[in-house]
């Protein structure tokens, strides 16, 4: 039993005056729109699909298309309260959005006020999470191995990915699973399509092992990933000049409305070459995470959940006093837990994206990055170079870098010395030092003996 559309209206009064509407003009929008709607519902026996293209179709002669689909967010939510009230028995919008399996409502309005509703309804549909015939066994894994530390991002989205190519394609539901992955892997024929396939294989054949341990192991294919290799970019190693100049630009950054934004990216990009921290890490640096007596700061839970503290080179630490300095002028938070680099603005901490994009425009103010595209150096090549110039320092020092990796690797916040080896660009100069080394100290023990000639 519904208590809406109630012929004397009084639930939209009350539902406006409960709003509290900043504007003295939103009471009378509100109220206009929802007696549209509520004229149209009483011209139709349910409270459907059918009554809101109705009303979508009634709006077009008083309203823009623009202002038709602000109007809905209006509608949205008067329908949602109705529904915690009990006036009606279900949202209309929210059934729909089920339906499709979609989150937003306004790609549901917007079918309803195409020209063919029911083909823009069919469009919007999307798979449910491990939803296929093989999607339960898929999803027990992913929980099995998070349960286990690991975080299984990029194999829970390889999974996904493929679980929703079978719900699309129902011929292959009762096919073996090695037909489906021949069609997946036929979908596309790009080396990284094919790569992916490669990997995804390596773990569905983990699960099948997991269920059956009598199944012969597969023996992995190098070949796509070799393929997806060759088209890696060379990353690009700056040299201290370089990073000298984009140390000037970041200080005379143009920001008038937010005087710390200047020092706010100097201070990240002399944490991102001289600690070689990620751009997730610097914005995920805590205010307390700084130890000015010690001299360290300290990264949490970052990559494969490693915790690390860094030593800081002095001169550092100066720059960073500083920089704490002026945030504490400009009022950033003291609290601890606050963020390091504070967005005036915003009055809370810079974002992933928002410091990956500052770092990359004072990449290309510095004439190092074409001014749009992909192409040249990258924000994360800050970090292969310091790799780089580090071991050329050990190597000017007379030091042995196979000796130091191990602290090098632990630093970076690496597994193990493998993943290390991977920062290793060799440059002119490395192969210069690690030539001259050789030739000091591994040169004389291939020399032969007086008493080995005779």
């Amino acid at each position: 039993m519904t208590d809406w559309p109630d012929p004397e209206r009084k639930l939209i009064p009350r539902y406006i005056a409960g709003l509290n509407l900043r504007t003295t003009n939103s009471p009378i929008y509100y109220r206009q729109a929802l007696n549209i709607f509520q004229d149209v519902a009483e011209r139709h026996a349910k409270l459907d699909k059918d009554m809101l293209v109705a009303w979508l179709h009634v709006s077009p002669g008083r309203w823009a298309s623009t202002t038709r689909l602000h109007r809905t967010r209006i509608i949205d939510r008067f329908l949602d309260h109705l529904e915690e009230t009990g006036a009606i028995e279900r949202n209309p919008i929210a059934a729909l959005r089920e339906a499709c399996n979609i989150k937003q409502c306004m790609p549901v309005w917007r079918a309803l006020a195409s020209r063919d509703p029911d083909s823009a309804l069919a469009e919007l549909y999307q798979p449910k999470p491990f939803g296929s015939v093989h999607g339960e066994l898929m999803a027990e894994h992913v929980t099995l191995m998070r349960n286990r530390g690991y975080k299984y991002t990029s194999q829970a989205v390889l999974l996904s990915r493929f679980d929703r190519f079978v719900q699309l394609n129902p011929a292959l539901q009762g096919q073996p699973i090695g037909v489906m992955l021949d069609h997946w892997s036929g979908a596309k024929t790009t080396r990284n399509h094919l790569n992916e396939c490669e990997k995804l294989k390596r773990i569905l054949a983990k699960i099948l092992c997991h269920q059956d341990p009598s199944l012969p192991s597969r023996r992995p294919d190098p070949r796509p990933g070799k393929e997806v290799a060759k088209q890696w970019r060379k990353p690009y190693i700056y040299t201290p000049t370089d990073v000298g100049c984009m140390l000037d630009v970041a200080r005379s950054y143009p920001s008038p409305r937010a005087p710390l934004r200047p020092l706010s990216i100097y201070t990240m990009l002399l944490l991102a070459y001289c600690a070689g921290l990620r751009r997730s890490e610097l914005a995920h640096l805590d205010f307390g995470d700084v130890d000015f007596e010690g001299g360290t700061i300290t990264i949490r839970q970052t990559k494969f959940y490693k915790t690390r503290i860094l030593p800081l080179p002095n001169s550092v630490m100066v720059e960073l006093r500083a920089y704490t300095e002026a945030r504490r002028r400009a009022g950033g938070s003291p609290d601890r837990h606050s963020g390091l680099f504070w967005h005036e603005q915003r009055g809370d901490r810079y974002t992933k994206g928002a410091v990956a994009w500052l770092l990359v425009d004072v990449i290309r103010r510095a004439g190092l990055k074409p001014p749009q595209g992909r192409t040249g150096p990258r924000l994360h090549d800050l970090r292969h170079s310091m790799v780089v110039n580090r071991i050329l320092e050990w190597y000017k020092a007379g030091i042995n870098p196979q000796d130091r990796l191990p602290f090098l690797a632990t630093y970076l916040g690496h597994r193990d010395i493998n993943s290390t080896l991977v920062y290793i660009t060799v440059t002119q100069d490395l192969l210069h030092h690690a030539n001259e080394r050789f030739r000091v100290v591994g040169a004389p023990c291939l020399e032969i003996g007086p008493e080995v000639r005779a």
